[in-house]
């Protein structure tokens, strides 16, 4: 039998075999999740609220992100998730590292040639670093500064477009490199800006700044995998929302490898597409949609909502949204009149064909919204050289996709469920219960999985 056909046995295989666990994460709330039956689930932490992404510090202790709420995007906070309680699987300590943080997606650390170690942590405006010690319960010094980026987009009432940002750090082409992922301004548009729908790289201090990736709308988690075509990093992409809700589909990339030819100096970044290419059937196709190209022109005519069944503004897990779908979020956010705002490079021509645009990793459903990565090497038993993709769920749920963790590998490239329950149907209504974010592996089979809509961190484990 062919190695592909042996991976693709033993994923549905695993897929097949699901058991349902019910789990309290508040007094009087559960959630019913289902995970192959070799894995058992249980909540690690509760009560952060939109919990996101996570970072394991040099002393062994886990970092993690929160962005508060919609409704006021300047309360994130980072907390320090200890005292792991092997019995009932909980964290027994979860305290505030920095609090009053605006949008703190994601974080990184990094331990310089000196030793000294660093927390790097991406906001909305800015990409900053602090000084790291073991067993720090806060900062002890002021922020470096490594680069600003744009803050502001669409200003409807949780405060813009695309405002989160991702970092990663890798070891690549022989020198260690800080990645950060900015998205668009806009849903389909033509930035003014090369910094946004883009990866920029520099060096852990913050210098010799690059654009190593264009047209990825929204890049939402950046992950090294050193053991894969000799260290690499993957990006999960989520498509645009004009074309209904059959398309576009959602994308993973592998955008930077140690096996990949370094460009010359001066060579563009690769384009993977956005906004006029787009993936359908794991193809890039292009959109034949006019592009919106001045910021005074009526965007109404150029990209219109498109016809689908009746839906009103409530149809979404963000609550009542008038507006924000309305055709005008197909144009550029114009810049402020204060400090300019740092740009690399010139903001690329929108592609005319797509010949060009990188094959995907692999691609999710339209809207599903891909969010945190994990892979897990060969010396995992039940997750033997697989990616887990968390799938956060489509943004109007009568759309349906999303909502689970999915699970390929790089021979069998076709996501399989892993696990499922965070969206039910009810009386003909689709009902979010929860949406899954972040992960971080902890062992060869465990790992740890956000859920920010919910305010849970739960913890995946093999089986005794």
């Amino acid at each position: 039998m062919r190695l592909f056909s042996v991976l693709a046995f033993g994923l549905a295989t695993a897929s097949a075999q699901q058991q349902a666990h019910t789990l309290t994460v508040a007094p009087g709330k559960s959630i019913t999740l289902s995970l192959p039956a070799r894995l058992d689930i249980a909540v690690a932490a509760t009560k952060l609220p939109r919990v996101r992404f996570f970072a394991p510090s040099p002393d062994g202790r886990v970092f993690a992100t929160t962005m508060y709420s919609l409704a006021d995007n300047r309360r994130g906070a980072v907390y320090v998730l200890e005292g792991f309680d092997a019995q009932t699987h909980g964290f027994t300590k979860v305290t505030p590292y920095l609090e009053h943080l605006r949008n703190p997606n994601s974080l990184a650390f990094y331990t310089d040639e000196k030793k000294q170690a660093w927390l790097y942590l991406a906001l909305t405006d800015r990409l900053v670093r602090y000084k790291y010690s073991a067993g720090d319960s806060a900062p002890t010094g002021p922020p470096q500064l490594l680069t600003r980026f744009p803050d502001y987009g669409l200003g409807y009432k949780y405060g813009g477009w695309h405002l989160t940002r991702t970092v990663a750090i890798a070891t690549l082409h022989g020198r260690p490199r800080v990645y950060v992922a900015t998205g668009s301004s806009c849903n389909y548009c033509k930035e003014l800006e090369a910094v946004r729908a883009s990866v920029v790289s520099m060096d852990p201090d913050g210098g010799r700044m690059a654009i190593v990736a264009h047209g990825l709308r929204n890049a939402v988690d950046l992950r090294f995998v050193p053991g894969l075509d000799g260290g690499a990093v993957f990006a999960t992409n989520m498509g645009d929302d004009h074309l209904g809700d059959q398309a576009p589909e959602d994308t993973m990339f592998e955008i930077d490898a140690a096996n990949r030819q370094r460009p010359t100096a001066g060579a563009a970044a690769l384009n993977y597409g956005w906004p006029k290419c787009y993936f359908d059937g794991g193809k890039a196709v292009l959109d034949d949609t006019p592009l919106p190209m001045n910021p005074g022109e009526d965007a109404k005519t150029v990209a219109p909502k498109p016809a689908g069944p009746p839906q009103g503004d409530e149809d979404s897990v963000y609550g009542e949204q008038k507006g924000v779908a309305a055709a005008g979020t197909n144009l550029a956010a114009q810049t402020h009149t204060g400090a300019r705002l740092p740009n690399v490079g010139a903001v690329p021509e929108p592609l005319t064909r797509c010949d060009s645009v990188p094959a995907a990793y692999t691609t999710f459903s339209p809207h599903a919204s891909p969010l945190g990565l994990a892979y897990f090497g060969g010396e995992s038993t039940v997750l033997a050289n697989s990616f887990l993709v968390a799938l956060h769920g489509a943004s109007h749920p009568h759309i349906g996709t999303g909502y689970r963790v999915v699970r390929f590998t790089a021979g069998n490239r076709k996501p399989q469920d892993f696990i499922t329950g965070f969206v039910r149907t009810a009386g003909g209504k689709t009902v979010v219960r929860g949406r899954p974010c972040g992960m971080l592996q902890l062992g060869p089979d465990t790992f740890l999985l956000s859920d920010d809509f919910l305010g849970a961190v739960y913890i995946v484990y093999p089986k005794k």
